[in-house]
């Protein structure tokens, strides 16, 4: 099932892309909620966290860490957010696994 990240890996759709390498892709999120809002995407189609397997578990770390390296990048140093939606309950709209990169506000807990 091809969804708009999908098109956005494959250059059909244009994104503001800040990283990539050939694991996963970040691009500036179109409706931000903060002053920084970039969204970290693997390029394998995982549709939700719940649906990644034992052998994805070193796709998912990769993600992890280079969530620290696109803040460093950005240059919001060690004070981000890393918000992962887990199915359209917990506010998923687009499903392949992605992580929201927020950064450049306070935020509250609990979120939502």
């Amino acid at each position: 099932m091809s969804t708009i990240f999908t098109k956005i890996i494959n250059r059909e759709i244009p994104a503001k892309i800040v990283y990539e390498d050939e694991l996963c892709l970040a691009f500036h999120d179109v409706n931000p909620q903060a002053p920084t809002h970039v969204l970290l995407i693997p390029k394998k189609e995982i549709p939700r966290l719940v649906d990644a397997t034992a052998e994805d578990a070193a796709l998912l770390g990769h993600l992890m860490l280079t969530a620290n390296k696109i803040a460093q990048q950005l240059g919001v140093g060690d004070a981000f957010r890393l918000v992962v939606n887990n199915g359209a309950d917990a506010g998923q709209s687009v499903f392949h696994l992605h992580l929201h990169i927020l950064a450049g506000r306070a935020f509250k807990w609990p979120p939502g």
